[in-house]
């Protein structure tokens, strides 16, 4: 039996036993040193990387972008230019790595779908349980799921009731996460903290066993639509708690920033953290994914001016 922060299997399996075991559990977490964690973070951020190791880091940076969309003017024709672009980041470098994944509404899904073809390495995310806010009743929300699931999507992006969280309702919260696992079928769950609404690191910290504990696939920070988003020191915070479940159980669970990540360097700094806290097991898009719109086009720009000396400008890249 391993003990990790004096938690053991057992104490896992008991946890969810009741609400109040439940909430035993969350608050019996180890409250999480602020200070500590932002200067590690930052510490950690200013790490010297050297030409080679950039661009190898850069090429992993790319191969783990679910390159989203998530906007009510979204039509058939961009997603299909999104899939293009996922698919064949750098037109003129035929070595650059494709993305994960794209990162769409449900009803897009059969948009990305065709546009990747059935065989596609490429992973299909749609946003479901009335994202970003959740403010749906949870037939709702799995009906949402279904239908992305029915649609094609390989993944599910699902957004936690942040009220319910807040307010104590913790079983109401696991329950969901719990329904909507089951809805997605084979399709892999990544469940949305909303970390910049949970307003400290010890509920980030919270909020990550209790998605662990239901069920979650992959801990996501944000839905990219609320500032704070995926800071270093809340991403460091979840980085722990999936290196600490991997520790008690043996299960890998995959974590996944999103949003403000919009630099070469925001994503570096992403990897650092990644290879210090849970480490090179989760330097893979099985187990790390980055969601962004725009980081995409820094890094090619990036990747061309390490291959060619020079920045050969914005204007070479495409407009997402």
């Amino acid at each position: 039996m391993t003990l990790v922060l004096g938690i053991s299997d057992s104490d896992l399996a008991a946890a969810t036993g009741s609400d109040a075991a439940l909430r035993r559990f969350l608050f019996g977490l180890p409250g999480v040193d602020q200070v500590g964690a932002e200067a590690r973070a930052a510490a950690l951020g200013t790490r010297s990387i050297k030409a080679q190791t950039k661009r190898d880091m850069i090429d992993l940076a790319i191969s783990m972008i679910d390159l989203t969309t998530l906007e009510g003017a979204d039509t058939p024709g961009k997603v299909n230019a999104l899939c293009v672009k996922a698919q064949h980041p750098d037109p003129t470098d035929q070595s650059a790595p494709h993305t994960a994944a794209v990162c769409v509404y449900g009803d897009m899904v059969p948009y990305a779908l065709q546009a990747l073809g059935p065989d596609s390495p490429i992973r299909i995310a749609a946003v479901a349980t009335a994202f970003p806010s959740g403010r749906a009743s949870l037939d709702v929300k799995i009906l949402d799921v279904r239908d992305a699931v029915a649609n094609g999507a390989h993944e599910i992006d699902m957004v936690i009731d942040r009220g319910a969280f807040l307010s104590g309702r913790y079983m109401q919260v696991f329950e969901e996460i719990q329904a909507v696992k089951q809805a997605c079928e084979h399709a892999h769950l990544k469940v949305i903290l909303e970390t910049g609404e949970l307003q400290t690191y010890d509920n980030v910290r919270r909020a990550s066993w209790l998605a662990m504990l239901a069920g979650a696939d992959f801990i996501k920070t944000s839905t990219g639509k609320v500032q704070p988003a995926a800071t270093a020191p809340v991403v460091l915070v979840m980085l722990e708690a999936v290196r600490d479940w991997h520790a008690i159980t043996g299960k890998h669970i995959g974590m996944k920033p999103a949003g403000g990540i919009r630099t070469t360097k925001d994503a570096l700094k992403m990897l650092v953290l990644v290879n210090e806290i849970p480490g090179e097991d989760w330097l893979s898009p099985d187990l790390f994914r980055i969601g962004a719109s725009t980081l995409l086009n820094d890094l090619l720009l990036q990747r061309q001016r390490l291959r060619d000396g020079g920045y050969s400008g914005p204007n070479y890249v495409t407009v997402d």
